[in-house]
């Protein structure tokens, strides 16, 4: 409708002027028949921080309000107490309990179905985050905040001395690690960093065999600190004394001293020296 050149449009209206019943359409309404099917039941389910569950008050009743809610379970809570006493719900995510139990809102409890579930769906409300998820776990979040003992530390102190240490001083630091230092994860300390560790013994013989060397080698090491690999639960290897004493044999370190006690030779000492080594 055009009035006074604007143009007024009256939704309402214009459906029920356009509707249009038909006589199997009106006999259903007639007869009250159901208008839609529902196939599937949607049960919604609470997300919530530990003591932190929303609560409906009237003004002046905060306080039995909260009393109340300390006492209340919600269908979060629910399923972690279900999930402690109950083995078969061990392997059941908190979206999928309804297909399996049902809520009971008189015990605020989670029962097991007789029998259905499989059209039912569990609904987790949307929880938006001001920022990224940092952590998945209550755990990890306390690890990043330094609440808890772990031993990122050790992995810290690891990777920057590989940046400029040689593999035997990693080894010799890894042994005073874990002999001094509180290693909750020693095999796993071992495996990070195996690498770095076996570097050297890896280039002279194999990958396979490097880290049978770098373990016996560690092995020596710990038992200044009065440990060994049994202890740290690490693996145990058997390699002869000789042969270790020959695997850090150091080449420079040795003509280093040589050249320093040759020095401190007369010259008859001198003189035997050279015949020797010439008849070498």
């Amino acid at each position: 409708m055009q009035k006074e050149g604007a143009l007024y449009h009256d939704e309402i209206l214009s459906f029920v002027e356009g509707r249009y019943v038909s006589a199997p359409e009106a006999m259903w309404r007639l007869n009250e028949f159901n208008l839609s099917h529902k196939s599937h039941t949607v049960v919604r389910l609470a997300v919530d921080l530990p003591q932190q569950q929303p609560i409906v008050y009237q003004d002046a009743q905060e306080a039995q309000a909260i009393e109340r809610a300390a006492l209340r379970k919600t269908t979060l809570t629910s399923w972690f107490e279900l999930d402690k006493n109950d083995p078969s719900a061990h392997n059941i995510s908190c979206s999928d309990i309804p297909q399996y139990y049902m809520f009971d809102k008189s015990t605020i409890n989670w029962k097991k179905r007789q029998c259905g579930g499989q059209n039912v769906i569990g609904r987790l409300p949307l929880v938006s985050i001001l920022d990224t998820e940092r952590c998945i776990t209550f755990q990890q979040a306390c690890q990043e905040y330094g609440l808890l003992r772990g031993d990122q530390q050790w992995h810290d102190g690891l990777n920057d001395a590989a940046q400029f240490q040689s593999p035997r001083q990693l080894r010799m630091l890894f042994s005073m690690v874990c002999g001094f230092g509180e290693v909750e994860d020693v095999p796993d300390l071992w495996v990070q960093h195996q690498v770095s560790l076996c570097e050297d013994f890896v280039h002279r013989y194999s990958e396979q065999t490097g880290p049978h060397y770098a373990l016996a080698d560690i092995e020596e090491l710990l038992t200044s600190y009065n440990s060994s690999l049994q202890k740290l639960h690490l693996p145990i290897v058997d390699l002869p004394a000789s042969v270790l004493e020959r695997v850090n044999f150091d080449v420079v370190e040795v003509q280093a001293k040589a050249n320093s006690y040759t020095m401190q030779l007369n010259s008859e000492q001198r003189n035997v020296v050279e015949i020797l080594l010439s008849a070498v």
